[in-house]
Formats: structure tokens, C-alpha cells, sequence
């Protein structure tokens, strides 16, 4: 049970952002599934967007949760994001009622101001945003507000001085980021800290990059011996420390959720000698100049060249890490029907969304190098 939010039972939340498909569409078979262990197990901590999913999200939770569980035995989360409602007060409430509507509740338990960065704080500032979801919360319609955020501790702290009835923060956080200069992952839990803010952790195993590690990078965690799957020290790691009261895992199947609930049921923090094993995991990963891109497909949405950026990306991840590594992957699915590297005409849209600040259009240009010189 969380300290700061006692209706929190465990400090492990179902994150829906990539929640099991089949057909292209959500597998609302094994979701269910996954809803209903999630649940008979002690947990009840949903977290979702309007976003995730292309919008199938929120009515995957109305089908496989809200609709088959009593309202009392769930916690629902869900976000205010930039570029999906007129900014306005009155845009904020019709967006906030077609979100209760889609996941069929009444009201949720948490509600943040989405990905926020410098500009969309200016955007969300301009119309009032933060102003009218503390309203919804006067109003009954939430029960607390807290804010998602994507920039340098400088911006949140500048957030939370602003706002300072926000009554928490989620931010990456793992490993990998920790101290890295793009995400900066300490500088933002310091700030929460001095805040005064419980955080709550996304991206802890960085869209599963961390639970699958090459082989030099794994030794340490091997020979801490033990069965433990590498995902367990990521997620362990970022429930470590004392304000991250909850850390969420986006899964994707059953065999993601029985693992998990494995080790997060009876947590127990990272030892020192485990925290010393992750440490040289990071040194050898940071060695290798991976993109850092964790498959969140904000930038896939708006690209009008319909490139799958976040697929490219881990095909590169994938080539520097094995060097024998086969390229037909890319080749076969996934610019098969889709645009190329090559394809892409620098409109920017993607640098604008992207969570990680990374260099997308630079990095494109390094993939056309990569495999579709090598094609020709």
C-alpha cells in the first residue's frame, strides 16, 4: 500500500500503452486475461491516454476492466494530451467527458497534464488548462491531478513552483537515463524531491530495451546467478527509491505479467551488489551509441511520409549490438508497405513529440545509409 496514496495497493501499475495485439487490432481476449490477474493478485493501477493505441486504448479498458469489475476494485488513470482537444476551457471538458465516456467511469482516480515540456506548459498555461482540471477535481471528477513530464529539471521545477497543488509527477525513469544528459532522470527526481512530489516511474525498462540486453552487457547481471529475467533488476531499480511509490510497466502479453507480478508482489529493493551489477550494465550500454528511442510511436501518428521510425530505430539498435545481425527484418516488414528512411522530407513533426529529444531526422538519414545504400 502506498504511503502517499493509500488506495494504491501495490506500487506496480499496468501501463496500457502497449497492451496485447492480434490482427492489428487489441487482443481483447488475453487483455482480459491480463486485466483479471492483474487484479486476483492484489494490484489495481491502470494507466492510460487517449493516444495509446491510436484511441483503442481507453475502450480496451471499458471492455476488459470497467465494464467486468466493480468500481471500487480499480484505479484508473488517464491524461490530458497537447495536441487532442481545442484549447480552451470549454475544449478541456469536452475532451475530459469523451474520456470518462470511452473508459465508462464517472470519474478517475488520477488524471495528469500529459507530457509536459516547455512549450505545451506555455500551450496548457494559454487555456487554461491546469486551471480547469483542478475545477474537475473540485468538482468530483477526479481525485487527484499530477502532471507527465518530458523535459529538464529547470522546466519542472518551474512547473511545480507555478502549480504547487499538483500532488504528483510521472517521469522516466531507469537505469539506462539515470544520468544521461537527454532525459536526466536524477535531476528530475531531485526536483520532486525538493518538491516535496511522489513520482510516479514510466519507461523503467526503456520499452523493453532493458529486458533485452546483448550478451557482454548481461554478464553482470549474470553473475549475480540467480534465475531473475533481466526486466526484474530494470523495474526493481526504479522501485528502489523512496519517492517513486509506483513504477508501470506497459505489457504486452501474459508471460510479461506473470514475470513482473513475480517479483513486484513481494517487492524487495535492489542490494548493493545488484545496484553495483546495473551500474556496469549502463557503462556497457552507453559504450555502445544505441538510439534511445522506447517505442512510445508518438512520432508515427503525424509523419505524413508514414515511416515507422521507432522500428527503423531498433533494427539500427539491433545491427550495432549483433554484427551479425540479419537485416531482412527491415527490408520484409518493415518498410515493406511503409516509407523508408530515405522517404523522409524533414517537416520536424516528429522531433516536436518525441519524449527523448532525439535527433530523429539525423538518425534517418544514418538508417538510408545504413540499409538502403547497402540494398543497391
Amino acid at each position: 500500500m502506498s504511503k502517499y496514496f493509500p488506495e494504491i495497493k501495490k506500487n506496480f501499475g499496468f501501463g496500457c500503452m502497449r497492451l496485447p495485439e492480434k490482427d492489428g487490432d487489441i487482443d481483447i481476449e488475453q487483455t482480459s486475461a491480463m486485466v483479471d490477474y492483474f487484479l486476483e493478485h492484489g494490484f489495481n493501477y491502470f494507466d492510460t491516454a487517449h493516444g495509446y493505441h491510436s484511441g483503442k486504448s481507453e475502450l480496451a479498458l471499458k471492455t476488459c476492466l470497467t465494464s467486468r469489475h466493480p468500481r471500487e476494485s480499480y484505479l484508473i488513470t488517464n491524461k490530458l494530451t497537447e495536441d487532442m482537444f481545442e484549447k480552451s476551457p470549454e475544449g478541456v471538458r469536452k475532451f475530459f467527458a469523451k474520456q470518462l465516456e470511452d473508459c465508462g467511469v464517472e470519474y478517475f482516480d488520477f488524471y495528469l497534464l500529459h507530457s509536459q515540456n516547455n512549450k505545451f506548459f506555455e500551450d496548457f498555461k494559454a487555456c487554461k488548462a491546469y486551471e480547469t482540471v483542478f475545477d474537475l477535481k473540485e468538482e468530483g471528477k477526479i481525485r487527484h491531478v499530477g502532471v507527465s513530464f518530458h523535459d529538464t529539471p529547470e522546466v519542472l521545477d518551474r512547473i511545480l513552483t507555478e502549480y504547487p497543488q499538483l500532488e504528483f509527477v510521472q517521469i522516466q525513469f531507469n537505469y539506462l537515463d539515470y544520468d544521461d544528459p537527454a532525459i536526466q532522470s536524477r535531476g528530475c527526481y531531485e526536483v520532486c524531491e525538493r518538491h516535496g512530489k511522489p513520482v510516479v516511474v514510466m519507461e523503467p525498462v526503456k520499452g523493453g530495451q532493458l529486458a533485452r540486453l546483448p550478451e557482454d552487457a548481461a554478464q553482470p547481471l549474470k553473475e549475480l546467478g540467480g534465475d531473475a529475467g533481466y526486466a526484474s533488476y530494470a523495474i526493481r531499480f526504479a522501485a528502489s527509491f523512496p519517492l517513486n511509490y509506483l513504477v508501470l510497466s506497459g505489457m504486452s502479453n501474459m508471460d510479461q505479467m506473470k514475470d513482473n507480478l513475480s517479483f513486484m508482489t513481494d517487492f524487495v529493493p535492489l542490494s548493493e551488489a545488484e545496484m553495483e551489477a546495473v551500474a556496469k550494465v549502463r557503462e556497457i550500454l552507453h559504450g555502445k551509441n544505441m538510439i534511445a528511442c522506447t517505442a512510445c510511436r508518438y512520432c508515427t501518428d503525424g509523419c505524413p511520409m508514414d515511416i515507422p521510425i521507432p522500428d527503423i530505430f531498433a533494427d539500427m539498435n539491433a545491427k550495432s549490438v549483433h554484427d551479425d545481425w540479419n537485416s531482412n527484418w527491415y527490408f520484409t516488414v518493415h518498410t515493406l508497405e511503409h516509407g523508408k528512411p530515405s522517404d523522409c522530407i524533414e517537416c520536424g513533426q516528429c522531433e516536436g513529440v518525441c519524449p527523448q529529444h532525439l535527433p530523429i531526422i539525423e538518425n534517418l538519414k544514418k538508417a538510408a545509409e545504413t540499409f538502403e545504400n547497402a540494398e543497391s
